[in-house]
């Protein structure tokens, strides 16, 4: 473990991970077995910087707390940040953003789970040599903009590949490299 007192902060943009799901990867509303383990991002994290990790799982709230999500969310170790605001606020983003620039005013690592490039000014601060930043996503739907700050020491991971997030195989299409290629996937 990191003996300095950084942790990893770990921010969860749940909303943009499951529309991605939906809308890009299976064209349908995905079923539960479908959707991340998202305990396992929590390992991944702790595990792949050797530090602890404060997972914030934030969720727009319009109307009613879903408390059995929460509940569950709180069970593996996430502290549920629950937003409202107006029909025009994206309230998640919003919030995203301003921990984001809260946490550039500390000395801890960041991993965000988001395809969105909303987040781009804010992890292009972050990425200042001083500190580890990762964004996991899906590596074909993740906003081109975070390629470029690859060479300045952001970490691109995949949810599927890297993190291994999913009890299932998802649907995606994507570049193979030939070291990852295994013909049995497609027999």
């Amino acid at each position: 473990m990191d003996d300095d007192g950084t942790v990893t902060y770990l921010l969860v943009d749940g909303e943009n991970i499951d529309a991605t799901l939906g809308q890009s990867i299976f064209g349908r509303r995905p079923q539960p077995q479908e959707r991340p383990r998202w305990d396992r991002l929590l390992r991944f994290a702790e595990k792949h910087w050797d530090q602890p990790v404060k997972g914030l799982f934030f969720l727009a709230v319009n109307g009613e707390l879903p408390m059995p999500f929460v509940q569950a969310l709180i069970a593996i170790g996430y502290r549920p940040v629950p937003l409202s605001g107006g029909p025009d606020d994206k309230v998640v983003d919003m919030a995203i953003q301003r921990t984001l620039e809260a946490i550039a005013q500390r000395g801890d690592d960041v991993m965000l789970a988001s395809n969105d490039g909303d987040f781009l000014p804010q992890i292009e601060t972050l990425v200042d040599g001083d500190r580890r930043v990762g964004v996991m996503g899906f590596e074909e739907f993740r906003n081109s903009g975070f390629h470029a700050l690859e060479h300045r020491g952001l970490e691109l991971l995949d949810l599927e590949h890297d993190v291994e997030a999913f009890n299932v195989v998802l649907p995606r299409l994507r570049v193979i490299p030939i070291e990852q290629f295994d013909p049995l996937d497609f027999l």
